[in-house]
């Protein structure tokens, strides 16, 4: 049977990180009518869609946002029995992101009770000064007593966020992150690069030069750094972002990467519909980023719904596999789109091992270089 992973996104935050570009919704504090509303709209919405995937396995619950332990564990169960009431089989991974809080913190158990297997805690650096500068309302304090209460609610699977490039950090800032990370002996980390996303005061502020990126060098050289750290302590890079333990990767996640069917419920969630009847190449069904507007959308009212063409598809499951560690597998490639990558991207694929950014194997598969990791956001610009 084929599976299905659902994607639940929660847009409330306390706070607005200057950086952030996701669907979310400034809210100090979750009021009880407001939670109940919205699980209730995500209820429906789930009853509205769930027939586009029909007769699949339940694989993988992810609750994003915004902060959507926000909502309490009575909230957080009660979406993950709707779904499980909608799809068979049990799920091999159900993911909760948090930040660190005294709410938050209070609630683990809860949502350990609730359903939920695994966290990914918003740490985002161990430096009260780049917490500061990054516009987070928590500080280092709580961060260590957030992962400690992580690990006392019984969560044997978490994961840590970090940011790298942060305003005015230095080498030895992302070293002294790296310590206190490993430290904390997480099965899984996410780490970025701090991007100035345009629509957001870090990339006006940019814009009046009021802020400046970390230098092009610099931010490459602390990525490098952070590869070589956290693969010295055992740590694979599996995707451009996502370092593991041994059989600790993110089994969501890899969804979208695979281009694989994921049920988007909530404001802002993303759909990637599966192939069918007059869509041969799936669908991507995007919802209002406008809380009011998603209140419509849940009970059924249109969203935007993007049939794949053939082109398209090809150019995403390009740099899409690129991103991970495997890389494109030609024969896969061909048995979806009838031909190897080569066929369709020659041009490209020359000049990019050419420019020694892409390998290739000698079974016709491709895969990111070291340098290519670097420049990987070039890289994909060639597939479309």
């Amino acid at each position: 049977m084929s599976d299905v992973g659902v994607y639940l996104h929660v847009p409330f935050c306390e706070r607005v990180c200057p950086y952030c570009d996701f669907a979310v919704v400034a809210t100090r504090v979750l009021q009880p009518d407001d939670e109940a509303r919205y699980v209730a709209a995500l209820q429906r919405e789930l009853d509205h869609r769930a027939s586009a995937f029909a007769g699949r396995e339940l694989a993988t619950i992810y609750f994003g946002g915004g902060t959507p332990s926000l909502l309490r564990p009575e909230s957080i169960a009660t979406l993950i029995e709707s779904v499980r009431a909608r799809f068979p089989g049990i799920p091999r991974e159900v993911t909760l992101e948090i930040n660190p809080s005294t709410v938050e913190r209070a609630r683990l158990p809860g949502f350990r009770e609730a359903g939920v297997d695994r966290v990914s805690v918003g740490m985002q650096s161990f430096d009260d000064t780049t917490l500061r500068r990054l516009g987070r309302a928590h500080r280092a304090a709580e961060g260590h007593a957030t992962w400690a209460a992580v690990r006392e609610a019984g969560f044997g699977r978490a994961s840590l966020d970090l940011i790298v490039a942060a305003p005015e950090q230095e080498r030895g800032g992302v070293e002294a992150d790296l310590d206190a990370a490993i430290a904390c002996a997480p099965e899984h980390l996410s780490v970025y690069e701090l991007t100035f996303e345009e629509g957001t005061p870090f990339a006006r502020a940019a814009s009046d030069g009021r802020l400046h990126p970390i230098e092009e060098t610099l931010a490459a050289e602390m990525l490098e750094t952070v590869e070589a750290r956290l693969e010295a302590a055992g740590y694979a890079r599996y995707e451009i972002s996502s370092y593991a333990k041994r059989g600790a990767e993110a089994v969501h996640n890899r969804r979208y990467w695979q281009r694989l069917p994921v049920l988007g419920l909530g404001m802002g969630a993303v759909s990637s519909e599966p192939i069918g009847p007059g869509q041969p190449f799936g669908a991507r069904r995007h919802n209002p980023r406008d809380l009011d507007a998603y209140w419509a959308c849940a009970d059924g009212a249109a969203a935007e719904h993007e049939v794949l063409d053939a082109a398209t598809a090809r150019g995403e499951a390009m740099f899409l596999a690129l991103r991970t560690r495997e890389g494109v597998d030609a024969r896969a490639f061909a048995d979806t789109f009838g031909a190897p990558p080569r066929d369709f991207f020659a041009r490209d694929v020359e000049r990019l091992l050419e420019q020694a950014l892409l390998e290739e194997t000698p079974d016709g598969g491709l895969r990111l270089t070291p340098r290519g990791r670097m420049l990987s956001d070039h890289v994909f610009t060639s597939f479309v």
